[in-house]
């Protein structure tokens, strides 16, 4: 049953036709002769429209230059598709204010999704499992984000947010899903099948005409493609067919540096003022995509996710990886070294022909475009430790990700890709680093296999790959400086 809901600028009177809603059953007024486009309504729904169309004529505060009848005010439906009385009035939610839901309360949420959303319109619900980041947020009403370069620094407001805990109230956060625009996540490539099965729970709870767009924030090529197939493995298989009616599945590249923060910073982030977001568009189809001026809509993302994460990821982690293993303490200090920046420009020239072979982007465009990244990660005013920005080994030196990802490109087109391999001996030699247990596990795989062993469970080759055999030769130059 469709059922109609107008929108008009007369706030004072919704809870006079808010309380009439509630007042009548939906009773079927099937002998309306309404347009086919509408189709048949209730009469609960009938009068709710009705009154809200004449109420504001009746009321003292009317005259004739705010009747609904005027040139410059216009009354406006929306059709919502609603199978029980209880929907109807989470719609009226809906119309009321855009809602986007975002997993993950970290810095990047915060300070880079969150901030395009609530500048977009949106009220942004956190959710996530850290007590302490959910308990912040509830009896927080504003945080601030400062951009910063070189320029100087630019402070915003964050308001209009709430703040779920998923692993003591899933059945809101269902909720919440079920009613909202928008889905966004910032947890971590690792952390998707753990957020995947309350989303399918609240995807499949949907009645919404419009699916639901949902779009992973993460440094992982086909991030989203990877939380659909978690989310599509927590959904009953009668239901697989139809879920392109409740919910969209956009991939997105997000490029923005976000350093360590103070720790007297709060919920307050610092984080550079560039950023690019580039989502795709097509998975949308009739629907369009979502609202949301910040990002770029494009019809084909992989240039621009493998542009970011070949240059940016793995220049940034270049750096770090080098700079650790130099006694460095920060990104900033480890590019004043003009070894480490050689290096750095070296991997990065070899990412580029990559780009500008398989993208064909002008060398000239990236070669602009690396000088960009150099400067940023420079920055000073970002100030970042080699330890934070080095983090996770593991997964940086997995098979898609920022390394092993181009170095293999490169080996099936019989390109160079030697400095590469410099990056990943260095970072195969980030190990036991306190408070990061991926450094930990590392070291006891290299430690407990052989090298060839070692370099199949680190980063997913197959044996008979161009690129293996030189993968195999720096675990092993790796091993035998351990002993």
């Amino acid at each position: 049953m469709l059922y109609l809901n107008p929108i008009t600028p007369y706030i004072p009177s919704l809870p006079i036709t808010y309380f009439t809603y509630y007042l009548f059953p939906p009773l079927s007024l099937n002998s309306c002769n309404f347009p086919p486009q509408i189709g048949k309504c209730n009469l609960r729904d009938f009068l709710f429209s009705f009154l809200t169309l004449l109420l504001p004529l009746t009321s003292p505060s009317s005259s004739p230059s705010s009747s609904s009848f005027s040139s410059t005010s216009i009354l406006h439906f929306h059709l919502y598709s609603t199978s029980t009385s209880t929907s109807t009035s989470t719609s009226i939610s809906n119309i009321m204010e855009k809602k986007a839901i975002h997993f993950g309360g970290g810095n990047i949420g915060r300070g880079f999704v969150a901030e395009f959303l609530h500048a977009a319109g949106f009220e942004v619900v956190f959710v996530d499992v850290m007590d302490s980041i959910i308990t912040a947020l509830q009896n927080t009403k504003s945080y601030q984000v400062t951009e910063v370069s070189d320029e100087g620094e630019n402070t915003k407001t964050i308001t209009n947010y709430r703040a779920i805990n998923s692993k003591t109230h899933e059945s809101d956060v269902i909720r919440e899903i079920s009613t909202a625009s928008v889905v966004t996540c910032a947890v971590g490539p690792n952390i998707l099948k753990f957020i995947a099965p309350v989303i399918a729970k609240g995807i499949d709870a949907r009645t919404d005409a419009t699916p639901l767009a949902i779009i992973a924030c993460e440094n992982a090529i086909g991030a989203t493609d990877t939380l659909h197939q978690f989310i599509k493995d927590n959904t009953a298989p009668g239901r697989l067919g139809s879920m392109s009616d409740r919910a969209r599945f956009a991939n997105s590249a997000i490029d923005r540096i976000v350093p360590g923060q103070a720790p007297d910073s709060g919920l307050n982030v610092r984080i550079e003022k560039f950023y690019e977001w580039a989502v795709e568009s097509t998975p949308f189809g009739e629907f369009g995509p979502p609202e949301i001026p910040a990002i770029h809509w494009v019809t084909n993302l992989e240039p621009y996710i493998e542009r970011k994460l070949f240059t940016v990821n793995t220049g940034h982690a270049t750096v770090a990886y080098h700079g650790y293993n130099a006694g460095k303490k920060t990104i900033a200090e480890a590019l004043q070294d003009s070894r480490i920046r050689n290096i750095v420009r070296n991997v990065l020239q070899e990412t580029a022909s990559l780009i500008v072979d398989k993208h064909e982007i002008s060398a000239a465009e990236q070669q602009e475009y690396v000088e960009t990244i150099i400067t940023r990660i420079s920055n000073p005013y970002l100030e970042d430790t080699v330890e934070r920005v080095g983090r996770a080994p593991m997964r940086k030196v997995s098979r898609k990700e920022r390394f092993i990802g181009p170095a293999a490109q490169l080996a099936e087109r019989g390109g160079k890709f030697e400095s590469l391999m410099g990056s990943l001996e260095m970072a195969l030699r980030f190990q036991n680093v306190e408070g990061d247990e991926e450094s930990v596990e590392l070291a006891n795989i290299l430690r407990e296999n052989a090298p060839v062993d070692a370099a199949i469970r680190l980063t997913g080759l197959d044996r008979d790959h161009p690129l293996f055999p030189h993968v195999v030769k720096v675990v092993d130059g790796v091993q035998s400086d351990a002993k």
